[in-house]
């Protein structure tokens, strides 16, 4: 791979279901409502582990854990990223930073993203200041803003390690 920097796109979105945990970020929230998926379904954790493959030019988390590989059920996004670092690492590059946005009506995010900083930097193995997330509602528009679902948007910034 040619280049001291590359950048990655990653984009998730789940829905939103009864009797799920609701977990972004790598942390619970508490919820009425969790997000359905295959793995934990943390959907700011796909699209970061999407974001950090796109900067290496490598498939999407699909292909590293399909969903029809049963013993991916379940599994804690954390290890997506941190499966995600490692495949970028055998190309040379580390995780410089990773930008976020979450689209969410509800729940809150803001009491949680310090925390979700915390999480993702250790699985990314960057510090917390290099993780920027923010939080967006969609003004009660489309899926999102009906509350049917949630959505993450994530770029990557690799560099030579």
């Amino acid at each position: 791979m040619s280049g001291k920097f590359r950048i990655g796109y990653g984009y998730d979105v789940h829905q939103l279901a009864e009797n799920r945990k609701c977990i972004i970020g790598g942390v619970e929230i508490e919820s009425k409502l969790g997000l359905l998926g295959h793995s934990d379904a943390d959907v700011l954790s796909h699209a970061i582990a999407d974001a950090v493959l796109g900067a290496g030019a490598l498939p999407d988390i699909g292909f590293f854990f399909p969903p029809s590989d049963a013993s991916c059920e379940g599994i804690d996004s954390q290890k997506i990223i941190q499966r995600a670092v490692a495949e970028v690492a055998k190309l040379g590059y580390k995780v410089s930073n990773v930008d976020c946005t979450i689209i969410a009506e509800a729940p809150k995010m803001l009491p949680h993203i310090a925390k979700m900083k915390a999480i993702l930097a250790k699985s990314l193995g960057v510090a917390p200041e290099d993780v920027g997330i923010k939080a967006t509602t969609n003004e009660k528009m489309g899926w999102e803003g009906r509350k049917e679902g949630i959505g993450a948007h994530a770029v990557c910034l690799l560099e030579k390690a």
